[in-house]
């Protein structure tokens, strides 16, 4: 029986990155959550959009001109990404970072792409972890999936670690592990000050998307900055949250539902995975296969 528990928060991957867990040897509990810590870290530094020396940014300068290296983890998360693309019909599409630069929601400037759409097969993945874009516009931002991935690694990394159960919540994507189930409240994103509901998870991951709210700056909900790659816009669902296997599935999928809402639950059925939603019109709408919500 667990007899030791530990927790840490650290700023990284544009939140706040909240770590705890169990386990019957708190030495090892400490060293477990620094590691997990550590996982986190290196994923950012790998994946980040704005740090010149990542791997996303030597991707972005230099994989139209021949092909580039990548780490083992940054090859993994765009190999979940391109099959993502294929299976959503490309609603799922990490080639839309130029459209976030035109919208003021990535930062412009050398590594800026062409507005127009790359064409959907232009991320070729090549042997030894090397990565080309086949199109000259293409710019990639991995923040759709990249902290979903990273909170599975912190998981792995604490289970490694011989921690019994634990939580690990990077801003709203989240996983669990262990015997008993964790009780995760929703934030109601037409009002984020109130919960739309709670869900029990256990072993399993939780990711939540919307418009973005800064309490000290309006009380207006901005606009989502998941885009529509097709319409170019922000898409039309308020807020979605997914259920899934994996914190990588389920923070990818949110963007699939904020985009085509119920339309996606057959892709969701492909994952074992579950949404709930909020639609434009405000009504609350989850897909057959979610379970164990209870409203407030």
């Amino acid at each position: 029986m667990a007899s030791a528990s530990v927790r840490r928060a650290c700023p990284l991957l544009g939140t706040y990155v909240d770590i705890s867990a169990a386990g019957s040897d708190s030495r090892d509990l400490v060293s477990a959550v620094d590691a997990a810590l550590a996982a986190v870290e290196k994923i950012h530094r790998l994946m980040s959009f704005h740090d010149p020396e990542s791997d996303v940014s030597r991707l972005n300068r230099e994989a139209a001109l021949g092909s580039v290296a990548v780490d083992p983890w940054t090859w993994r998360v765009l190999d979940a990404a391109v099959d993502l693309h294929r299976r959503s019909n490309g609603a799922f599409d990490i080639t839309v970072a130029p459209v976030l630069q035109d919208l003021g929601l990535l930062p412009s400037g050398e590594g800026r792409g062409e507005p127009a759409r790359a064409p959907p097969d232009t991320i070729e993945l090549m042997s030894d972890r090397r990565v080309r874009f086949r199109h000259p516009g293409t710019r990639i931002d991995l923040g759709g999936i990249a902290k979903g991935f990273a909170v599975d690694r912190a998981v792995e990394t604490l289970r490694m670690g011989n921690a019994t159960s634990g939580l690990v919540n990077a801003g709203g994507d989240l996983a669990a592990f262990g015997p008993n189930a964790q009780t995760i409240h929703l934030r109601d994103p037409r009002d984020p000050t109130r919960s739309i509901g709670a869900v029990d998870i256990r072993d399993e991951a939780l990711a939540s998307t919307g418009g973005h709210f800064d309490p000290f700056a309006s009380t207006e909900i901005a606009p989502s900055a998941v885009i529509d790659p097709q319409a170019r816009a922000p898409a039309r669902t308020i807020g979605a949250t997914v259920r899934a296997p994996t914190c990588l599935l389920a923070d990818a999928l949110t963007k699939v539902v904020m985009i085509e809402g119920e339309a996606a639950a057959a892709l969701l059925d492909q994952f074992a995975a579950a949404a709930l939603m909020v639609r434009a019109d405000g009504e609350i709408v989850v897909t057959p296969s979610w379970q164990a919500i209870r409203a407030n």
